[in-house]
């Protein structure tokens, strides 16, 4: 995985001295045309959620809840997990795929209404076990032994990138749109992003985990999260190229994921080229520091786009602000694994309403009545205490198990 490791290490103006590929506009898809329908049906069989395609010498899961963008529910992920470690132990199945139905997502994240509604149905231990599934079915994509090819066209969001960043090749499109806007739903980046986001240059990963920002597939390139780029339009011929591949030769999938690759760089408006300003802003200690850098940014530059970047923080949980922003400065110095365990432990506080009702909020607000005014608690910065953002941090007591990953057997590429 030196190829994901290498290119979160580099500073995003590397990216941008060469103005001479292809430009790609990084704000063509950056506003949602509509969101994703939580109504829909979600205990349908998972073997109708979760398909499977048989070629020659692979096998592709394909995400098929297009009504919900693929957002995730609890019998998909368990059913990823089992297809995913069968297949790791069939010698006929050299590679594997990953990629979502329906033309408009990979996969917009986890199925959050649904969950939701597990907890107040009282069926807390249903959601537990959920992000227990989901982070142990990411460790295993970071240490899976034969190579996977995730195709990330359309929507790519919270744990949809959680799901596919880990393994070997990322294939983006320009139809490829990535975020991480746990924030403003009351809740965090997980399923790995604090360790994905703050390897990124700088404070990139800060800015994207606190504003949910977006980034394009050209965007992603430039940062590492993605190794190859291609048009959306030659997906099918990189498929069929793929499916006919007999072979587990990690250099043959990449000649046929390169064959149709375009060379590409951030346009002049991309966000990589504020990398400056980013980091002026987001290297701060806390959050109210951040946002006093924010505000004095916009009466020095009059800048539009760090106007966008306050107000979207000023609509974000005030209590998912900082635990957010200690979540992404702790992964910085932790394994995959450290971090995974530490966001459990956060999920398991954010489901459990000790501290806050946040997530629960913020899903009611934005994808249930729809009215977008949450009624944060804590309601303001000023009213999240110390004592509140430790205890995201704090180890579960003895009656509730920490996440078990099969560390001493099974090593991380990333």
């Amino acid at each position: 995985m030196q190829r994901l490791k290498g290119g979160l290490m580099r500073t995003a103006k590397q990216y941008c001295l060469n103005r001479n590929g292809m430009h790609c506009n990084p704000h063509d898809h950056r506003s949602f045309s509509a969101l994703p329908n939580y109504a829909a049906v979600n205990d349908a069989d998972p073997e109708d959620q979760v398909l499977v395609e048989g070629r020659a010498k692979s096998r592709a899961a394909i995400l098929s809840r297009p009504d919900t963008l693929n957002a995730l529910t609890a019998p998909m992920v368990g059913r990823l997990k089992r297809l995913y470690e069968s297949w790791e132990e069939n010698p006929s199945i050299g590679f594997v795929l990953m990629k979502g139905g329906g033309g408009k997502a990979f996969c917009s994240g986890a199925d959050v209404v649904s969950l939701s509604q597990m907890v107040d149905d009282g069926n807390i231990e249903d959601c537990k076990r959920y992000f227990e599934t989901l982070y142990k079915f990411v460790y295993l994509q970071a240490t899976y032994l034969k190579p996977h090819v995730a195709i990330l066209d359309g929507f790519t969001m919270g744990c949809g990138a959680g799901i596919s960043i880990p393994g070997m090749f990322r294939l983006v499109t320009d139809k490829t749109i990535f975020a991480n806007p746990e924030a403003k739903m009351g809740f965090h980046p997980d399923a790995g992003a604090s360790f994905y986001l703050s390897r990124l240059p700088g404070y990139l990963g800060e800015y994207l985990a606190l504003t949910g920002d977006k980034l394009n597939g050209v965007e992603m390139i430039a940062t590492g999260l993605a190794t190859h780029y291609s048009l959306h339009s030659k997906l099918a011929w990189i498929e069929d190229r793929l499916g006919n591949l007999i072979t587990d030769d990690r250099d043959a999938i990449e000649t046929s994921l390169a064959h149709y690759g375009v060379i590409v760089h951030p346009d002049k408006t991309s966000v990589l080229h504020k990398i400056e300003i980013i980091d002026k802003c987001f290297c701060r200690d806390t959050v109210e520091e951040i946002i006093d850098a924010l505000e004095n940014e916009v009466k020095t530059s009059y800048s539009e786009w760090v106007k966008v970047a306050l107000n979207r923080m000023k609509e974000a949980s005030p209590l998912s602000l900082k635990v957010t922003l200690q979540s992404i400065r702790e992964g910085r110095f932790q394994s995959l694994d450290q971090c995974l365990s530490r966001e459990y432990r956060m999920s398991i506080a954010g489901i459990s309403k000790r501290v806050s009702n946040d997530f629960f909020e913020g899903v009611r607000a934005r994808l249930v009545d729809k009215d977008f005014a949450p009624k944060w608690d804590p309601p303001t910065l000023a009213d999240v205490s110390t004592d509140m953002v430790n205890s995201y941090f704090s180890r579960l007591d003895e009656f509730e198990p920490e996440l078990e990953l099969p560390t001493a057997t099974r090593e991380p590429y990333i």
